[in-house]
């Protein structure tokens, strides 16, 4: 029998929504969103949300479910989809996984560890450091605490970098640590995974390099105006710190230049590109697809066949 739970996995810009859709006209599905920024709404342009249409076109979840203000944790998202694979099995339909945020994936197949919630006022303090003396300062002291983490996380990554942080000041222990010690869960969910990746990187690049400029074509930075015009947001919510609008947001303040802030989303998802290639390298059991080909869905169903 053909495994109970799919998943199309990959770096941005490879395709994954078009195959999952095209997927779903041969298959019984319903589509589960694994995307940190999908889940907000009034961000559709920056996000490359599916349509209107496709999203009509077929049952999705996950997508617009908070607002830009809201945060989003791992545990629940690992607590919606179990719940929502449950659901979507018991209409006899596929549940099919679809995203590029591995974060989220992992903690689908290895559980959580016991890390503390988060601490706002820690988190504030840490914003302040971040915004006087920049994050490479943050990214030093964490290779002094924890070179573990450190040498896994880029320069860049505020985000984890912060997360990391908080928990030695949390905890008085590395996360590094923390991980090694701790018993990881059965694995929660099981599924097969399908990962598209590019035979040839220099196209994913211009890939991804054209549909900034298509974002942009469509209204990106307007989408960003509109945001900011709320007055309830701000650059250090995880929403605006997904890739795009976080530089966006910098441009709008004045900090660089059009061109100097183009230049700077395109090398953003590059590098976010990069980092989702080489988790999803780390992966044996995923069945590799060319995203560059023009069948993939096909090349899945056909994979699929096989397991039969």
């Amino acid at each position: 029998m053909s495994p109970k739970v799919l998943a199309i996995m990959g770096p941005t810009a490879s395709g994954k929504t078009a195959a999952a859709l095209a997927l779903s006209e041969h298959i019984p599905c319903e589509i589960i969103s694994v995307d940190s920024a999908l889940i907000y709404r009034e961000m559709d342009i920056g996000t490359a949300k599916p349509s209107a249409a496709e999203l009509a076109s077929v049952p999705h979840h996950l997508i617009n479910i908070l607002d830009p203000s809201q945060s989003y944790s791992v545990a629940q998202f690992r607590s919606d989809v179990l719940a929502l694979v449950d659901q979507i099995m018991a209409r006899n339909k596929t549940p099919l996984l679809v995203g590029g945020t591995m974060m989220y994936f992992n903690v689908l197949t290895k559980g959580l560890g016991d890390l503390p919630p988060a601490d706002l006022a820690l988190r504030a303090k840490l914003d302040a450091e971040i915004a006087e003396f920049g994050i490479a300062h943050l990214h030093a002291r964490l290779a002094d605490l924890d070179p573990v983490t450190a040498t896994r996380l880029p320069p860049g990554d505020t985000q984890r970098i912060q997360r990391a942080l908080e928990v030695i000041e949390q905890t008085g222990k590395p996360l590094s640590t923390i991980f090694a010690e701790q018993v990881e869960s059965v694995p929660s969910l099981e599924f097969q995974a399908f990962s598209l990746e590019p035979g040839d990187r220099r196209v994913l690049h211009q890939r991804i390099e054209q549909r900034f400029d298509t974002m942009l074509q469509q209204g990106f930075l307007d989408e960003v105006r509109t945001l900011r015009a709320r007055g309830d947001l701000n650059i250090t919510l995880p929403s605006m710190r997904c890739v795009g609008y976080r530089q966006a947001w910098e441009y709008l303040d004045g900090g660089y230049d059009y061109a100097e802030f183009r230049e700077r989303g395109i090398i953003a998802t590059r590098q976010l590109a990069k980092r989702q290639l080489t988790w999803l390298r780390s992966m044996s059991d995923r069945i590799v697809i060319d995203s560059l080909s023009d069948n993939t869905h096909q090349q899945i169903l056909n994979k699929l066949a096989d397991l039969n």
